[in-house]
């Protein structure tokens, strides 16, 4: 009882302190996206590839435009960091949006299943499509597109280890931005042969919302700095503690949930033993103090929760 009377007084929204999306998640449109449509006449599909937690938040509008010329499929990956037992309705809506050839994938897995069922899919997907100035072409090219760093490489290699056996690519990162080259064409299957163009990761020109910009610094597409790793990590506590996922609790040898991210980050700093000196000034002098690193903690709680190591969690 004592705990559901404490949980009852957690946050229900989260104070974003009155920010404005456009200023705090400035959306970008890279060269690529022009280099992208001068190249569709040579693509037979579209690959749009977003991370399983944030199924619907952060999807560029602008590849929808794209997309509607070409055939293409959605693919969610890092569905082994998502709450699966949401993929029904997660499908059920995107069937209503006109999404009917989705993927769920985990490209960074050695034998991934699921990636078997990606060129079969792709192909049935082309030819029931017209290929129009292509239809004598005996060779196939994809297009792989998506916001930075939901898995685009990841992906590329997935299908090379699968299909032809071999070794990456494709550099693979923890941080969006790693894809800087421009539609790199790599080659992903024999029979048929099959080449992928790789391209770098695209925010849309202006993110949706406030909480969807927050959703997207949280998986890793927007790079911690620009947003703050203090807020990502305030906004994480606040989603865990909404969907009752408190695995941190025992992780970080808290007594019980908390909705107080400075004695979170206090507890990790602790156990982890991450604090810094510093010098305080007093009546009688300077002297030097020993404080938790809450910056240091708080990085250590956002990669926590990318590396799965807090749960599966679904954010949309």
């Amino acid at each position: 009882m004592k705990l559901n009377q404490a949980l009852a007084q957690f946050r229900t929204v989260f104070d974003f302190g009155g920010r404005e999306v456009a200023h705090w998640f400035p959306g970008h449109m890279a060269k690529g996206l022009k280099q992208m449509r001068a190249s569709l006449k040579s693509v037979d599909c579209i690959i749009e590839i977003h991370d399983a937690r944030i199924p619907f938040s952060g999807r560029n509008p602008v590849f929808q435009e794209t997309l509607d010329v070409k055939p293409h499929m959605l693919i969610l990956n890092k569905m082994d960091l998502a709450d699966m037992s949401h993929k029904q309705a997660i499908m059920k809506t995107l069937g209503k949006n006109g999404m009917r050839n989705v993927l769920f994938t985990d490209c960074l897995k050695q034998r991934d299943d699921n990636i078997k069922k990606l060129v079969p899919m792709v192909m049935e997907i082309i030819q029931s499509s017209p290929r129009f100035n292509r239809d004598e072409n005996t060779n196939y090219c994809l297009m792989v597109i998506g916001v930075p760093n939901v898995g685009k490489s990841s992906l590329i290699n997935s299908l090379r280890r699968t299909n032809l056996k071999k070794g990456r690519a494709s550099r693979v990162g923890g941080e969006p931005g790693i894809t800087k080259a421009v539609l790199t064409k790599i080659q992903v299957c024999e029979r048929p042969v099959i080449h992928l163009l790789d391209t770098p990761g695209v925010l849309p020109p202006k993110i949706e919302s406030v909480e969807t910009g927050m959703k997207l610094a949280l998986c890793g597409t927007i790079l911690d700095h620009l947003v703050g790793e203090d807020v990502i990590a305030d906004y994480l506590l606040y989603s865990l503690n909404r969907l009752g996922k408190f695995s941190y609790v025992e992780k970080y040898d808290l007594q019980e949930p908390s909705d107080d991210i400075q004695h979170v980050l206090k507890r990790i700093a602790v156990k982890l033993g991450k604090t810094q000196r510093v010098k305080a000034i007093t009546g009688v002098g300077n002297i030097t103090v020993t404080i938790p690193n809450y910056t240091a903690a708080a990085y250590h709680f956002i990669r926590a929760f990318r590396k799965g190591e807090l749960g599966q969690v679904m954010l949309d």
